[in-house]
């Protein structure tokens, strides 16, 4: 039976062609607050017997969680087949451990929570640091999408001489993987972070490659802070023609123009979470592992 796809966000990037390469039908949803704050949500489509697809961006989750769980209920109150969610970006995946006695493992909590209201999962490049696999935290099947080969394709098209820049040891998983594919250098750098906000990051000598294009690699912005602090390590050195390239652009507190002061030229993300910076299509990594996910339920 055709799949039906949902977004809470009809604006998706990601909803139309979706839809185009699945052969879905795009889901019709009603939503509205109620005057107290409340929310309203009503699915205007028959989903008995159908497989749904629910396409939900996670950045800034608190605001979107509670609707992204009534609708999951509802569709399988109303007899969908199956609930599956296309969570592109991934959220609650930083506090994956209790650093300090009484906090919340959130990462965990937000597993436990949003497994009980779907049947798998897809997502591209979570946050895995001291988790090795979703599975550990996720209790229902789950694929992760790397998206290093898009931006090692489109590394690859550029012709002037590009040194791959990972700012700490845990960027260096993608920056390997698509120095390798594109064929360009790389290098990694060490990050010491003192706060949220506050982040040291060291280079190793790089006057080898004063010719080259330095282009930032990195799998989020968030606070953008590491970002910042290695554009400014990379031009301390000499390197002045500085792009960035990553997958999950969040973009708190403005960083974008701090960035474009001290002497970024081109930052470029995928369309996980929408943003002018948006370049690079993730729907053709996408329909693969949904296929295989829609099958399988």
């Amino acid at each position: 039976m055709m799949p039906l796809l949902f977004s809470l966000d009809d604006a998706h990037s990601l909803r139309t062609p979706l839809c185009r390469g699945l052969n879905a039908d795009a889901g019709r949803l009603e939503r509205r607050r109620f005057p107290d704050g409340e929310s309203y949500l009503r699915i205007h489509n028959e989903v008995t017997g159908r497989p749904v697809l629910v396409l939900a961006d996670l950045s800034r989750p608190d605001d979107k969680f509670l609707p992204l769980s009534f609708l999951c209920d509802t569709l399988r109150e109303l007899g969908a087949s199956q609930v599956g969610l296309i969570a592109p970006y991934l959220c609650y995946m930083r506090q994956d451990d209790r650093f300090h006695a009484g906090e919340a493992v959130t990462s965990r909590t937000f597993a436990r929570l949003l497994s009980t209201q779907i049947d798998w999962l897809v997502t591209v490049d979570p946050h895995l640091h001291r988790y090795h696999r979703l599975d550990e935290i996720y209790r229902v099947p789950s694929t992760v999408v790397q998206a290093a080969p898009l931006l090692a394709d489109w590394l690859g098209e550029r012709q002037d001489p590009l040194l791959l820049v990972g700012p700490d040891a845990e960027s260096e998983q993608w920056v390997a993987k698509i120095a390798a594919r594109s064929g360009h250098d790389y290098v990694v750098g060490s990050k010491v972070r003192s706060g949220d906000r506050q982040v040291a990051v060291q280079l190793p000598d790089l006057s080898a490659w004063h010719q080259h294009t330095a282009v930032i690699i990195d799998d989020v912005i968030s606070s953008g802070q590491t970002v910042l602090r290695c554009l400014q390590a990379l031009r301390a050195q000499g390197l002045n023609r500085v792009d960035c390239a990553v997958i999950h652009g969040l973009f708190a507190d403005d960083i974008e123009q701090q960035l474009t002061d001290n002497g970024l030229r081109r930052l470029i993300t995928t369309n996980a979470i929408a943003h002018p910076s948006n370049a690079i299509d993730l729907s053709p990594l996408l329909l693969a592992p949904i296929r295989k996910h829609l099958a399988a339920s």
